[in-house]
């Protein structure tokens, strides 16, 4: 009872993945998508850079055997996207800083006792460059760069989830939230309490079935609403605006409530989300989602051109 506890506290307040791994697999299914059609010659060298990953024939050669109509250069841009979440406690490959950036946010009102501190210098941020570099180097070799390669296609993922930008400080979480994880709410009022985190992970989809993350997939990019054109964030070219000036303002503004979002450190007490609060986290949800597989496509598209791979985070423009 005692361990089942503590596993359960470590649940509710240590980091963990933005979207959950469908979530991740849908942004891969949409930069698949968009990447083929777009650039033949770019998508088709992202395959073979991922059939070069160390780890391709132990996770993905058998699991490529069940892909929807036999689309194996889907399904494995759907297993590459959530790939990060599933070496979580290899100790050769899982970076558990690389997934966020606790980015403070103090509401208005909350006394000077409560001081945020900066967030840590290891971060998604770092991660996104460093493996852009290892992308770009002529050294690195096919695996180096595959490893790089599903990096990237997580790191964009999790930068589109609000809550791995950001760490709520007030009274009641004076040491931060944790990116809602140790935010506790409940949907409706008679369900189980859960974290704020995993509300917003399982808002995409909550099937790992790689026909239905498919399908989910071309619903979501052939929305009107969710067409290139209807989306101004793209002209957002860096990776740092989509943490900062995207995701962070969708954590306070929406996420928060800028602060008036009630929740409970104490599940207990955890109390209930408004009843206008689900529509609107949804939709923000879906369109952050459609965004990063867009975004996934284009950075994966200059990547693997090696006349125009970038150096830095600083030549996304």
């Amino acid at each position: 009872m005692r361990g089942a506890a503590v596993a359960l506290l470590f649940l509710l307040v240590s980091p963990v993945a933005a979207w959950n791994k469908a979530g991740h697999m849908v942004s891969g299914a949409i930069a698949a998508a968009e990447l083929r059609a777009a650039d033949p010659a770019a998508f088709a060298e992202v395959v073979r850079l991922l059939k070069a990953h160390p780890q391709y024939s132990e996770r993905w050669e058998r699991r490529l055997d069940s892909a929807p109509d036999g689309d194996r250069e889907l399904m494995l841009f759907m297993l590459a996207a959530r790939w990060a979440d599933d070496i979580r406690g290899d100790a050769a490959f899982h970076r558990s800083k690389w997934h966020y950036i606790n980015l403070p946010f103090k509401p208005d009102g909350q006394p000077e006792s409560i001081e945020p501190p900066p967030p840590d210098s290891d971060n998604i941020l770092r991660a996104f460059e460093l493996n852009l570099g290892i992308l770009s180097r002529a050294i690195s070799t096919e695996e180096e760069k595959a490893i790089a390669l599903c990096w990237i296609f997580h790191l964009v993922g999790d930068a589109h989830q609000p809550l791995h930008v950001v760490s709520l400080f007030t009274t009641e979480f004076p040491r931060g939230d944790r990116g809602g994880n140790a935010f506790q709410i409940r949907a409706k009022p008679d369900a189980a309490a859960i974290s704020l985190h995993k509300f917003w992970d399982d808002l995409i989809i909550g099937t790992e079935n790689a026909r239905s993350v498919r399908n989910r997939a071309i619903e979501l990019r052939l929305r009107p609403e969710h067409a290139r054109a209807r989306l101004p964030e793209l002209q957002n070219r860096l990776f740092e605006q989509w943490l900062k000036r995207e995701s962070f303002r969708l954590a306070k503004d929406v996420v928060y409530r800028n602060g008036q979002l009630h929740g409970s450190a104490d599940a207990a007490t955890a109390p209930s989300l408004p009843s206008d609060y689900i529509p609107e986290a949804k939709a923000i949800a879906e369109r952050q989602i459609v965004l990063s597989g867009y975004r996934l496509a284009d950075v994966l598209r200059q990547a693997v051109t090696k006349t125009r791979a970038p150096k830095s985070d600083s030549d996304w423009r």
